[in-house]
Order: C-alpha cells, then sequence, then structure tokens
C-alpha cells in the first residue's frame, strides 16, 4: 500500500520581478484569476489530493499570504451585519483547521532547490508534494490528485508532472530525458534544465508539480549551486536518481504559465470562460474586441 502524501511545500519567496510595479508591495502569489488569488487555486488543488499540512516557505514582504489564511474578523463582522451570506462563505468556509498551516521564512531567495530545503524539518521522513502557484492547472481533476493516484503505481520514485513543449521552446524549461514512455507515464533517466532545442533529449517539459522523496534532502544539504547561481531542484533530481527513479506524468488539464504576464492573462481568460456565472458576457466582449461578427 502506498504510503500517503500527506504533506505539500508552496515555494512562495520569489520577488515577481515580471510583474512589477504590481509586485512591489503584493505578493506575485496573490495576483487574482477571475476571483481568486493564484495561491488559493494552489491550497485548493492540495485539498483536493486529501493534503494534510500546507507548508509555505516565504520570503520578505509576503505577510499578505499569511493573513490570506487565517479569519479577518473585522471583515466577517461587517459582511454578517449587512446579511452578505454568500461574500461570508468565501471569506471563511474554506480555511483550514487550525495547526495544519506553517509558515518558513527562506531568508534568502536562492532557488526552488532551498526554498524546498528549508521545510526539511517539517517534512520529516516521508514524501511530500510541492506546488508552484504560477503554474495554474485548469482540469477536471485537480493535477495533484492526478498525482497522487499515478503515484500509487510507483511508490518510492520521483514523480514530476509534465507537459509537452514546441522544440523551440526547450530552452526555458527543465526537460526530461526519457528512457520509456507509454504516453502517460515517463520513465526518465535524467533531467536537462533549460537545453537549446538542438540538443533538448526530449519536449517533455517539467511544471510546477512534484511528489518527491525524502531523500532528496540530502542532496539539497549540499547547497550546490547550478543554474543562474541558485540552489536548482532539478540538480538535486538528478543526483538522486541512482537511488530514486524519476517518472514525469502526462496530466490531463490546460497548464498556464502565470510566472510571465501573457500566460497569467490567458489563466483569466479560460478561468472565466470555464465559469457558467460569466461566460456568456466573457465570449461577448472578447467577439467585440476581435472583430467576431
Amino acid at each position: 500500500m502506498a504510503k500517503k502524501i500527506r504533506k505539500v511545500v508552496f515555494p512562495v519567496g520569489g520577488l515577481g520581478t515580471r510583474f512589477l510595479p504590481a509586485t512591489k508591495s503584493m505578493p506575485k502569489e496573490m495576483l487574482p484569476v477571475v476571483d481568486k488569488p493564484l495561491i488559493h487555486y494552489a491550497f485548493e488543488e492540495a485539498q483536493a489530493a486529501d493534503i494534510e499540512q500546507f507548508i509555505f516557505v516565504t520570503g520578505r514582504n509576503k505577510n499578505a499570504i499569511n493573513n490570506h489564511f487565517d479569519h479577518s474578523y473585522e471583515l466577517q463582522s461587517i459582511l454578517s451585519e449587512a446579511n452578505k451570506h454568500r461574500e461570508l462563505e468565501t471569506t471563511k468556509n474554506w480555511l483550514p483547521d487550525p495547526g495544519c498551516v506553517m509558515f518558513i521564512r527562506q531568508q534568502e531567495p536562492l532557488g526552488l532547490g532551498h526554498a524546498i530545503w528549508c521545510a526539511r524539518h517539517v517534512i520529516g521522513d516521508e514524501p511530500f508534494a510541492v506546488i508552484l502557484a504560477d503554474d495554474l492547472v485548469l482540469a477536471d481533476t485537480p493535477c495533484l490528485k492526478q498525482m497522487v493516484d499515478a503515484y500509487s503505481e510507483i511508490e518510492g520514485s520521483n514523480l514530476l508532472g509534465v507537459v509537452d513543449v514546441p522544440r523551440e521552446k526547450t530552452k526555458s524549461y527543465g526537460i526530461l530525458d526519457v528512457q520509456s514512455d507509454d504516453g502517460r507515464l515517463a520513465s526518465a533517466k535524467g533531467l536537462v534544465e533549460k537545453p537549446a532545442p538542438e540538443n533538448a533529449p526530449s519536449t517533455l517539459s517539467i511544471i510546477g508539480r512534484y511528489i518527491l522523496q525524502p531523500s532528496i534532502f540530502k542532496y539539497l544539504e549540499k547547497q550546490q549551486r547550478g543554474a543562474g547561481g541558485e540552489i536548482q531542484l532539478t540538480d538535486a533530481i538528478n543526483a538522486s536518481l541512482a537511488e530514486t527513479p524519476i517518472y514525469g506524468l502526462r496530466f490531463q488539464g490546460k497548464r498556464f504559465d502565470c510566472g510571465e504576464r501573457v500566460g497569467f492573462v490567458e489563466a483569466n481568460l479560460a478561468f472565466a470562460l470555464a465559469n457558467p456565472e460569466m461566460h456568456e458576457r466573457v465570449v461577448g466582449f472578447l467577439k467585440d474586441y476581435v472583430g467576431v461578427k
């Protein structure tokens, strides 16, 4: 029986420089897609995968994230007095149970690998999930739920969410060096960070979804700097390959790169169109903008 994935790490300490000046005083993870911040979608996805403990690795100026996952008593009182019950529900009914949310300060933005290493004492000796809020997935079955289900087939491995990208875009992503592939699960013999298109071993790109073994920490512990002078998670996963197999899961759904502006705009449109209350009006104004009769 597969060991249950109980914990998730949300690395939210980045600076969000591609969205300045919006992120000068507001965390990029709090940027809204329709009516929820990015981190809220990530949290809901983890809840849908039956995660029990939610670990946020934060940095300076990230207090808005802490506050989002707490009661807002003044706002709730005002909404209650005004009989705005629907709005009141959106402020508190989804909150996690006390003691299930933890915040860890990263202190220095030294890369994804470093952020995950900062959570080592809370994770302990059990497999865990990682969600990057920048990567938003629209799916009938939440992406992490699909991964948890797939993990039961390959327990003890590191499992990465992957999508096929055009070959000319491999230089922007971590790419799987595929050993075997059944069209759903791909076994990898390594990862290559941002290879040139002509050198890319495949077009299977890693997105911000991981299920990792706790043994990853002994490789992150070495604090070795990789691309960009940062401690790269892909380097640690590669280093652990001798003892921990790597698989990539082609999940069902559409991924949006909300770490860049066009992807963020596309996500807002896609999620608005998926909302029955908004669909017709959004289609109407889109037709106006593109000149469709």
